[in-house]
């Protein structure tokens, strides 16, 4: 009956708390009462052995303050701090909000990609969030972005076999020009059907879930109950700290002598991001 009612009135033992959701599993209540914490992380390409993600900017807060919310500071924060941010960011879809990705985009030219909504609808010339065709329908590649004009160009390729059969191939130039902000999901400053955009998609998006396991279940956060925000903020500085200090001892640990099968061990492999 008390939980019953605290989740009427909204009024919970743990200060500051409130009513948040969580991604839907068998056997898990849809909704927590808590915090969240919110990290934006530095993939370190540069360290080989494996996938190294630091954190750069954190945030705790009540478990009903929206995650898309804080992208847009965390990028200030970057700047305020270091005068430099990253060029791209991957996220889930909780930073899907147009507004705050355009902001990115005008402000420091960060490309935010993110999958595709899927009641979202499609501009020309996407097809889907991996196909782009003109009108008549042939595929079209990313040439680049214009940055004096501000548009992205697309255009078919030359061996494209629409093109000798369409009717209007004698006035087509077969280059087409579509503005970033006509949609900031499928355009915005990195397309979403190019090569570059997709592998940061399937290749870096899926590192997100294992960097937060890491913090809940090694550093046994999720075994623990925080009855403050203030006390849980300490406590995500601590995870932090405990994060930085595993990837200064990663990035400065001795060599050693590899193995004798060494080479037939699975390695991590090089994210080419040339479109």
């Amino acid at each position: 009956m008390q939980r019953f009612q605290k989740k009427q009135t909204g009024t919970y033992t743990a200060l500051h708390a409130a009513l948040g959701g969580r991604t839907l599993k068998t056997g898990q209540s849809r909704w927590f009462v808590g915090y969240k914490k919110h990290s934006f992380r530095l993939w370190w390409r540069e360290y080989s052995p494996s996938v190294l993600l630091v954190p750069l900017v954190s945030w705790v807060a009540p478990a009903n303050v929206s995650e898309g919310g804080l992208l847009v500071p965390s990028l200030q924060y970057c700047d305020r701090r270091w005068s430099w941010w990253p060029r791209q960011v991957v996220a889930d879809m909780g930073y899907l909000a147009a507004e705050s990705k355009r902001q990115c985009r005008e402000r420091w030219h960060v490309a935010v990609v993110t999958h595709l909504r899927s009641d979202m609808k499609l501009v020309a010339p996407f097809l889907s969030e991996r196909e782009a065709t003109c009108a008549q329908g042939q595929p079209l590649h990313w040439l680049g972005y214009d940055v004096r004009d501000d548009l992205h160009w697309f255009g078919a390729a030359p061996w494209g076999e629409l093109c000798s059969r369409c009717w209007e191939a004698s006035t087509c130039s077969r280059q087409f020009a579509y503005a970033p902000a006509i949609h900031e999901t499928l355009l915005g400053l990195l397309p979403l059907n190019t090569r570059a955009a997709q592998r940061l998609l399937q290749q870096v998006r899926p590192w997100i879930e294992p960097a937060q396991s890491y913090e809940k279940n090694q550093l046994g956060l999720g075994q623990m109950f925080f009855n403050s925000l203030r006390f849980t903020w300490c406590m995500a500085l601590l995870a932090d700290a405990a994060v930085l200090l595993r990837a200064h001892a990663l990035l400065h640990a001795p060599a050693v002598e590899r193995p004798l099968l060494h080479e037939l061990a699975p390695k991590q492999g090089e994210l080419n991001l040339e479109t």
